[in-house]
């Protein structure tokens, strides 16, 4: 979001501009995933990279092993949770209990 004017926005912002572009926010801050899991929307998506090495080849061969079990949940709505090892998806909107 930075090439667009948004590297200092508020989380909150950043949310709005995403789901307004259909776009995905991949991020190691866990304020993304909060934010959406009590909001009661459908989108953005969030990938929650919680990755030892952060590295972009690192990410990106991780996001290579997972993909076809991610494509269509992020296509629909969902906050994904990718360690080092598993995978934890949850469909948006997020259901209070």
């Amino acid at each position: 979001m930075g090439d667009i004017g948004m590297s200092r926005a508020k989380d909150v912002e950043i949310v709005a501009e995403a789901k307004k572009t259909g776009e995905v926010i991949m991020t190691h801050d866990l304020d993304y995933g909060h934010l959406l899991a009590f909001s009661g929307e459908s989108a953005p998506s969030v990938i929650m990279l919680r990755l030892r090495d952060l590295r972009t080849n690192e990410i990106m061969s991780r996001l290579d092993a997972v993909w076809k079990d991610i494509e269509s949940p992020l296509m629909d709505g969902a906050i994904i949770s990718l360690p080092d090892k598993s995978l934890r998806i949850r469909t948006l909107p997020i259901e209070s209990e």
